[in-house]
């Protein structure tokens, strides 16, 4: 085969720093909006959704065979805290927590990912971002870190 192809669809999970509650709705969306644009111009990663909380972000993106994961999440979390400080959207120093969750999802799997992202805040009506993480690692069938 002359040419490389891939199709990674990936659903990336990251917390503020301490997970502390910094993510206003006053500036929710217009954060999503600068993530889903870096990632698709820095790193040719369309997004297909971003949502998330006061803590957290999930963001669902198909990844750039060019980039690695770990570029991608360093320079996408480090620029938007970066733009989080710079328009004062805060009145601490924003900082994101230095780990993150990024899962592989099949074709087959898109349309309830991408619903599970929509819907977070009635999500987590029903549970903490902590048991969201726990969770998360069982399913995957990761060691749980960090409590």
């Amino acid at each position: 085969m002359s040419h490389s192809l891939t199709k990674l669809w990936i659903h990336l999970v990251f917390s503020t720093k301490d997970r502390a509650p910094l993510i206003n709705t006053s500036y929710s969306e217009s954060l999503f909006n600068h993530i889903r644009n870096k990632m698709k111009e820095e790193f040719n990663c369309p997004v297909k959704n971003i949502n998330g909380m006061e803590d957290h972000v999930h963001i669902l993106f198909l990844q750039d065979p060019n980039h690695s994961l770990a570029s991608i999440v360093k320079n996408i979390k480090g620029e938007s805290s970066y733009w989080i400080n710079n328009h004062n959207f805060t009145k601490c120093k924003f900082l994101w927590q230095i780990g993150y969750g990024a899962f592989s999802v099949s074709e087959s799997k898109l349309n309830e990912i991408h619903n599970y992202i929509s819907n977070q805040k009635e999500h987590h009506k029903k549970m903490t971002f902590q048991e969201e993480y726990e969770l998360f690692m069982k399913k995957y069938g990761l060691a749980i870190i960090n409590r």
